[in-house]
C-alpha cells in the first residue's frame, strides 16, 4: 500500500459537473482529488480488505441477531423502549438490506482494524462506485497507469443486481435532505441503478412526505409509499413524531439496522466476538476502567463529530458538532495509514452480503470528517 501522485485530468471538473457530481468542492474546499492515489496489490485486497469485509458484515448480523434477542442488550442501545418491538418485527420481517460501509484502519501490513460500520446511511457511493471508475479508465488510457491496472470496485453492478430483488410492482420512492447536495446526488445514483434494476422510482424530499387517514406514509402527490429508500438516519426516525406510523418492510435501509449503525453496537460486537483480528476493544463508557489511550465516541454521530482521541491520557484531537450526551464507547486507538503528514480510512463496502468495492478518505487529522478528501485507489501487481 502507497500514496502516489499522479498527473490530474484537465477536463475532471467538466466530467463531474456532466455527471451530476457537484459536490467535487465542498464548503469551499476540494473533497474529490484527480491528481492522487492509493496504490494496493491484489493480495492486500483479497487477503486484508475483501475477506474481512465479508466476516465482519457475517459477524455483525450473528450479533445483531443476539442483541435483538435480548431486552437488556437493546436497552443498552438506547432504542427507544416503545420501538423495540417494532424493530424486532422488522427482523422477523426478513427486512432485505442493501448496503453499508465499514471504515477500516489499515496500513499495508497486519488485519485491517473495523473502527465502525455506517450500516444505515453511508455516503461515497457515487464516488466510489462510478467516478473513480471513470478516473481509472481514463488515467489509463492517458497512459498514466499500466494498461493492466484493475481496481476493487464491482459496486455498481452489485447495487443493481441487489435492487433487482426489490419487488417491481409499486413505485420504488427514494428521500433525503434534497437541499443537501452531496445527499442528494447520492440518491439520484442509487435511483439511476434502480431504474437500471427495473423499477419506476419517485424522489421526495424527507420533510414533504405526509400521512393519509389510514396511517400510510404518502409523496406530494398523495401516492402510498409502499417502498422508500431513506437517506436520514433511524435514531432521528425513531424519535420523530412520525414514528409511531412507521412499519416493517416500507424503509430500506430497514428498521433493524437501528441495531448496527449504533455506535454502541461496537462494544457488544467485541463483547460477543472478544480477541477477533479484526475488531478494536470498545466498551460502554462508564463500564470498567478508563484506558490511557482512546478514541471516544458518541453512540449516534455522524461524519466525524463529537470525536475525542485521547493518548497517554493526554487529548490529542477533538471534533465538535451537535451529537454528544452521555452515550458514548471507548474504543482502542487503531494504527492508520500515514503519508507526509496524511491519514487514510478504507470506506470498504458491503452490498447485499457481498464485499464488492473501496473508497478511501484522506485527511490531514486523525478524525475523518465530512471535508476530509476522497482518494481514488487502484490495484497494480
Amino acid at each position: 500500500m502507497k500514496r502516489i501522485d499522479i498527473v490530474e485530468r484537465a477536463d475532471w471538473r467538466e466530467k463531474a459537473k456532466a455527471d451530476g457530481f457537484g459536490f467535487h468542492t465542498m464548503y469551499g474546499d476540494p473533497y474529490w482529488t484527480d491528481g492522487a492515489a492509493y496504490v494496493f496489490t491484489l493480495e492486500q485486497i483479497e487477503r486484508d480488505i475483501e475477506e474481512p469485509t465479508e466476516r465482519l458484515h457475517e459477524m455483525c448480523l450473528a450479533t445483531a441477531e443476539r442483541v435483538l434477542d435480548s431486552d437488556e442488550r437493546m436497552e443498552r442501545l438506547r432504542i427507544p423502549p416503545d420501538m423495540i418491538d417494532l424493530v424486532r418485527a422488522s427482523w422477523a420481517n426478513g427486512d432485505r438490506h442493501l448496503y453499508g460501509r465499514f471504515d477500516l484502519a489499515y496500513d499495508g501490513n497486519g488485519p485491517a482494524k473495523m473502527l465502525e460500520y455506517n450500516a444505515d446511511t453511508p455516503t461515497s457511493i457515487f464516488e466510489a462506485a462510478y467516478f473513480q471508475h471513470n478516473w481509472m479508465i481514463d488515467q489509463i488510457g492517458h497512459g498514466r497507469l499500466p494498461k493492466d491496472t484493475d481496481q476493487y470496485n464491482f459496486l455498481q453492478e452489485s447495487l443493481v443486481e441487489a435492487l433487482e430483488c426489490y419487488p417491481k410492482d409499486r413505485i420504488f420512492h427514494f428521500t433525503c435532505w434534497v437541499s443537501n447536495d452531496e445527499d442528494r446526488g447520492s440518491v439520484s445514483y442509487l435511483m439511476d441503478c434502480a431504474v437500471q434494476a427495473g423499477h419506476r422510482v419517485k424522489l421526495i424530499d424527507i420533510r414533504d412526505i405526509g400521512v393519509d387517514a389510514e396511517g400510510r406514509f404518502t409523496d406530494t402527490d398523495d401516492v402510498t409509499i409502499d417502498q422508500c429508500f431513506k437517506l436520514y438516519p433511524w435514531e432521528d426516525m425513531l424519535r420523530e413524531p412520525f414514528a409511531k406510523h412507521l412499519a416493517p418492510g416500507v424503509f430500506v435501509e430497514p428498521l433493524w439496522k437501528s441495531v448496527i449503525s449504533n455506535k454502541g453496537f461496537l462494544a457488544l460486537l467485541w463483547e460477543l466476538n472478544k480477541g477477533h483480528p479484526n475488531l478494536l476493544e470498545t466498551r460502554i463508557m462508564g463500564t470498567g476502567a478508563v484506558p490511557a489511550s482512546y478514541v471516544r465516541k458518541p453512540f449516534f454521530s455522524r461524519e466525524g463529530a463529537n470525536i475525542t482521541i485521547v493518548d497517554d491520557g493526554q487529548i490529542i484531537e477533538k471534533s465538535e458538532g451537535e451529537y454528544g450526551g452521555d452515550d458514548q464507547v471507548l474504543q482502542e486507538r487503531a494504527r492508520m495509514f500515514q503519508d507526509g503528514g496524511r491519514h487514510a480510512v478504507l470506506g470498504s463496502w458491503v452490498i447485499g452480503d457481498r464485499a464488492c468495492g473501496m473508497g478511501i478518505r484522506e485527511d490531514a487529522g486523525l478524525i475523518t470528517r465530512d471535508t476530509s478528501l476522497f482518494i481514488p485507489h487502484v490495484i497494480i501487481g
